[in-house]
C-alpha cells in the first residue's frame, strides 16, 4: 500500500489595502460616533425622565456591533483569514440594520409630523442666546442634541454606503479582480 500525503491547498485572497484600510477607519470612526451620540441621547432622555425611543438603543446597539465588527476584521486580517465570504454576511447583516436606523432617523429628523429638524429651525436656530446664564445654556445644550441628530443622521447614511461598497469589494475579491 502507498501512502499518499495529500497537500493542503489554501487559497489567498488579494485584498486591495489602501481601500480596506479606509474603510476601517471611517467605518470605525462613524460607528463610535454614533454610539456616543446615541448613548448620549439615552442618558439626556433618562435625566428627563422621558420614554426612549426605540431608536436610540437599537443604534447604540447596532453601532457597538461595527464597532466589534471592524475589531474581528482587524483580528482576522492580522491572522491572515480575512475571508470574503465572511465580510459579505457581515457586512450584509450590519447594511441591513443601519440601513433601518437610518431610515428611522430620516423619519425622525425630516418626518412630518413634529420633526426634530423644524423643531431645532423654530426653538433653537431662531431663537440664540447670549450672555452668562441659564437661557443660555439651555440654548447651548439644546444646539448640541440638533447638531447630534444631523450627525448621527450623516453618519449613519456614510456607514450604511460604506457597508455596501465593502459588499462590492468582498465579492470583488472573491472573485480575484484584485491581483
Amino acid at each position: 500500500m502507498a501512502k499518499y500525503r495529500s497537500r493542503e491547498v489554501r487559497r489567498r485572497y488579494h485584498w486591495p489595502e489602501l481601500q480596506l484600510n479606509l474603510w476601517i477607519m471611517v467605518v470605525l470612526s462613524c460607528s463610535a460616533t454614533c454610539l456616543g451620540i446615541f448613548s448620549w441621547f439615552m442618558v439626556v432622555q433618562n435625566q428627563l425622565h422621558l420614554g426612549t425611543p426605540w431608536l436610540f438603543p437599537y443604534m447604540a446597539v447596532t453601532s457597538a456591533l461595527g464597532v466589534a465588527f471592524i475589531f474581528v476584521v482587524l483580528i482576522l486580517a492580522s491572522c491572515h483569514f480575512l475571508l470574503p465570504g465572511i465580510i459579505i454576511i457581515g457586512s450584509f447583516i450590519l447594511f441591513v440594520l443601519w440601513l433601518t436606523g437610518l431610515i428611522e432617523t430620516s423619519l425622525q429628523l425630516y418626518g412630518v409630523v413634529a420633526n426634530v429638524n423644524d423643531n431645532c429651525q423654530i426653538y433653537v436656530t431662531n431663537n440664540k442666546s447670549w450672555g452668562n446664564n441659564l437661557n443660555t445654556l439651555a440654548w447651548l445644550t439644546q444646539s448640541t442634541i440638533c447638531n447630534c441628530w444631523k450627525t448621527a443622521f450623516a453618519l449613519e447614511l456614510v456607514n450604511t454606503i460604506f457597508y455596501l461598497w465593502m459588499i462590492v469589494m468582498s465579492w470583488q475579491v472573491n472573485r480575484d479582480v484584485y491581483d
